[in-house]
C-alpha cells in the first residue's frame, strides 16, 4: 500500500490545475495591427482574439462593422469577437495546439485575491510588480511525436503544456464541446526516473458553457510513476464561477468570470486527506484565462494572499 504521495506529485498536481486554466489563453493570429482589448479601440470595430485590431477593410468579404461575418479576416482566422453576454461558450475558449500567449508569473508572492467590491461585481488589479516576477511565453503543443503519445491514457490528447514556473513537468489535456479535462502529467522524456501519471476518469478542469454561479465537480484516481516511484491516490476538483467583474492586467482591462477551484488529494478508500489547494482563474471571452492565482498548500481561507503562484497576461 502506498503510505503517502511524494511531495513532488502533490505539488505538480496543484499546478496542473492552475496551469490548465492558464493554458486557456489567447490564440495567436496573423497580420498584426494596433494592440487592443476591446472592439471600440479599433477603427474597424473588431479586436481580434490575438489582441490586435482587424483591418478596416479585409478583401471585401468582412462586414463593414468589422464583425468578420463573411469569409474575410475573422472567418478565415477562426477567431472570435467577445459578445459580452455573461456566458463563456466553447467557441469563446481558444484552446488548440499551436496557441500561445505571454504571462508575467510570480512565485511565492503576496497578492490578495479578494479584489475591490463595487455592488455585485469586483475589480482586481494585477498591473503592478510582484515578488519573483518572470515574463514567460506559455504555449499549447501538439502531442504528436512525444514519448507518451502512443500510451492509451493519452490517446485523446488535444494539447500539452508545461506546468509550474521553473518545472519541466508537462500537463496533458483533452478539449471537446463539453470543456477541458486533465488526462495526466508526464516528464519531458521517458528516461528513468521518469514521471507518467494518468487520471481515471480524466479530471474536469473546465465545463463549458459557463456563467456566474455555475459549478462542476470531478473525482479521479491518479496512478503511475513520479520520478520512478509508484503512486496511487485520488483527487477531487470542485469548481464554482463565484465572482464577476474586471481584471486589470499589463495587457489591458478585461470583463471576467472568476472560476474558483478547490483540489483535494486523498488516500484511496479512506478519508485521509493529503492536502488541499485553492486556485482562481479570471477568464474572459475569446481570451481564456487572463490571470490566475494558486494558494500554498492547505489554505483554509476562501480568499487568500499567500500565493504559490500568480500569473497575468502581458503584451
Amino acid at each position: 500500500m502506498i503510505a503517502s504521495v511524494p511531495a513532488m506529485s502533490s505539488r505538480f498536481a496543484s499546478f496542473a490545475l492552475q496551469c490548465s486554466m492558464a493554458a486557456m489563453m489567447i490564440g495567436c493570429g496573423g497580420g498584426g495591427g494596433e494592440v487592443c482589448t476591446m472592439d471600440s479601440q479599433c477603427a474597424s470595430h473588431f479586436c481580434r482574439a490575438d489582441g490586435t485590431c482587424g483591418p478596416v477593410e479585409s478583401d471585401g468579404n468582412s462586414g463593414s462593422d468589422g464583425s468578420g461575418s463573411g469569409s474575410g479576416d475573422a472567418g478565415m482566422m477562426g477567431l472570435c469577437t467577445p459578445n459580452h453576454d455573461g456566458t463563456i461558450s466553447a467557441n469563446e475558449v481558444p484552446l488548440a495546439a499551436g496557441k500561445m500567449a505571454n504571462y508575467r508569473i510570480a512565485t511565492s508572492a503576496t497578492w490578495n485575491t479578494t479584489g475591490t467590491a463595487s455592488g455585485s461585481t469586483r475589480t482586481w488589479d494585477l498591473t503592478g510588480a510582484l515578488s519573483n516576477d518572470t515574463d514567460t511565453p506559455v504555449a499549447l503543443q501538439a502531442p504528436a511525436g512525444t514519448w507518451w503519445a502512443n500510451d492509451s491514457g493519452f490517446a485523446s490528447a488535444t494539447y500539452w503544456t508545461t506546468l509550474q514556473a521553473g518545472s519541466d513537468l508537462i500537463g496533458v489535456f483533452h478539449v471537446d464541446s463539453t470543456g477541458v479535462t486533465l488526462l495526466g502529467v508526464v516528464s519531458p522524456t521517458g528516461s528513468y526516473p521518469y514521471t507518467e501519471i494518468t487520471y481515471s476518469p480524466p479530471a474536469k478542469i473546465l465545463a463549458v458553457p459557463y456563467k456566474a454561479a455555475d459549478t462542476w465537480t470531478s473525482s479521479s484516481t491518479v496512478s503511475g510513476y513520479v520520478s520512478g516511484s509508484v503512486v496511487n491516490y485520488t483527487e477531487k476538483y470542485v469548481s464554482n464561477v463565484d465572482q464577476t467583474g474586471t481584471m486589470k492586467t499589463p495587457y489591458g482591462d478585461f470583463p471576467v468570470l472568476r472560476v474558483g477551484t478547490v483540489l483535494t488529494q486523498a488516500v484511496i478508500n479512506t478519508t485521509s486527506v493529503y492536502r488541499t489547494v485553492r486556485s482562481y482563474a479570471w477568464t474572459a471571452e475569446c481570451f481564456g484565462t487572463v490571470a490566475s492565482a494558486t494558494s500554498t498548500d492547505n489554505e483554509t481561507n476562501a480568499e487568500f494572499s499567500n500565493d504559490a503562484e500568480v500569473r497575468r497576461l502581458i503584451p
